[in-house]
């Protein structure tokens, strides 16, 4: 204690250097300056470029008054850093206003620490300040930043992560919005949260759902999956691929497919699928990357040639009619194998059909692959929900937003279940997938 000097501080702008020691002159002319309490960083800059002299002298009182002498352009550095300076020594940008435009930066810096690597904060970067901003209001008026396109998840996040943690939905401008609602400028934004903390959805994750925009609030969402145990976050894995192997009717294994995204393990993929690190339509995507390989042994200079109707390309063999098996309805994307018939060419199965699993002229099998083609697929889809007023009308509207045909729609009420059989025609399995995610929000 009795080594502090510096409990009441003057500080002197001077015009120039000059002016710097002349005052220091005056300083010590007039009061008595400390012994070992002076530092002339004008002539001896710190290691960050900072300038100064620094004197510490007793007043008629004997209180220690610290004096710092600078000029402007050292104040500017000291204040504001490096870039500052050298916009002010330009004339470019006055500091207030260079600080303001600093303040969106300065704010991703501290979301670094909610960032677990180097290359997420570079994305973070590139997601969140390389883009347009929107302006909205809390309820009390305060004004948050956002990147555009944010929603309402986003700026629960904004405000603190345990009110994204526990929101269950939104009030734009005092009426009721989905969580997908797209905030505008000037937007005043109340977030509805549960009374206890239930934790986010991992659904929030899927890209297709557009629950999230921000790179911020997704990895708070990671980090509140990964804090889980492993052993849940496994458990939530497991049943989130066995659901989707289901939905793509495929008998793929979980090694495969761990495999196919570069996983060692199944446990590593199933963890990495259960707290959001790997999403569904990951998987989708590289599985329809994935090109059928026929074994060599089987033919011999084999050539692509593109069937004339569905778009299918068969190995090693001419211009050949392709069909595609009305047993197992294949669409684009799926693994697939060619059975040649006695007079309708070829047709195509689904690996896994069992009709293809039972034949036992093995040498009549072709191996096919999907060519491009614009074809749509005729795909049944059934739908069981609690019976309510308008649910008809949210899938059908929800699957035209998909930009999805539907052939047909029929509805069946048993109790208080409604069964709804929709049959569709998509380009493939991406949009299928998408569907499928999409129609299992559907509130039932």
């Amino acid at each position: 204690i009795g080594e502090i000097y510096d409990l009441f501080a003057l500080r002197v702008i001077a015009n120039e250097v000059t002016d710097c020691y002349a005052a220091l002159g005056t300083v010590h002319a007039k009061w008595h300056p400390l012994p070992g309490q002076f530092d002339d960083y004008i002539a001896n800059p710190k290691d960050n470029l900072y300038q100064s002299l620094h004197t510490t002298i007793l007043c008629e009182d004997a209180s220690p008054v610290e004096i710092q002498i600078r000029t402007r352009e050292m104040h500017q550095l000291s204040e504001y850093g490096v870039a500052a300076h050298w916009l002010y020594k330009e004339g470019l940008e006055t500091p207030s206003r260079f600080e303001e435009k600093m303040t969106w930066l300065r704010q991703l810096l501290e979301w670094q620490k909610d960032v677990s690597g180097a290359q997420e904060f570079v994305d973070a970067f590139k997601t969140d300040v390389f883009k347009n901003q929107v302006f909205v209001y809390t309820p009390k008026g305060d004004l948050k930043e956002l990147p555009t396109e944010a929603t309402p998840l986003d700026f629960a996040y904004r405000i603190h992560t345990d009110v994204g943690h526990r929101c269950i939905g939104a009030k734009v401008n005092g009426k009721l919005v989905s969580l997908q609602y797209q905030l505008q400028n000037g937007d005043s934004v109340e977030v509805i949260t549960s009374k206890t903390v239930r934790g986010p959805s991992l659904d929030w994750l899927n890209s297709n759902l557009g629950v999230v925009k921000t790179a911020s609030a997704k990895e708070k969402i990671r980090q509140w999956f990964n804090r889980q145990t492993r052993k849940a976050n496994q458990q939530r894995g497991k049943e989130i691929f066995l659901k989707q192997v289901k939905r793509l009717n495929t008998s793929l294994k979980d090694i495969e497919v761990a495999r196919l995204l570069d996983f060692t393990t199944v446990g590593s993929f199933f963890e990495s699928l259960g707290n959001g690190s790997v999403t569904t339509s990951m998987i989708v995507s590289r599985l329809s990357s994935e090109k059928v390989k026929p074994e060599e042994k089987e033919y011999e200079a084999p050539s692509l040639v593109s069937g004339p109707a569905s778009g299918i390309e068969v190995l090693g063999v001419g211009d050949l009619l392709t069909t595609l098996a009305r047993c197992c309805n294949p669409i684009n994307g799926d693994y697939i194998v060619g059975y040649i018939t006695r007079n309708r060419g070829v047709t195509v199965h689904l690996k896994t059909c069992p009709n293809i699993k039972a034949e036992q002229e093995t040498e009549r099998l072709i191996g096919v692959k999907w060519g491009r083609s614009q074809t749509l697929y005729s795909v049944r889809l059934r739908i069981e929900a609690w019976d309510r007023v308008g649910l008809l009308s949210d899938i059908t509207s929800l699957v035209s937003d998909e930009k999805v045909n539907i052939a047909s729609c029929l509805s069946e009420e048993h109790d208080d279940l409604s069964i709804i059989s929709l049959t569709v025609y998509t380009n493939g399995i991406d949009q299928l997938s998408r569907l499928c995610a999409k129609l299992e929000g559907v509130d039932a």
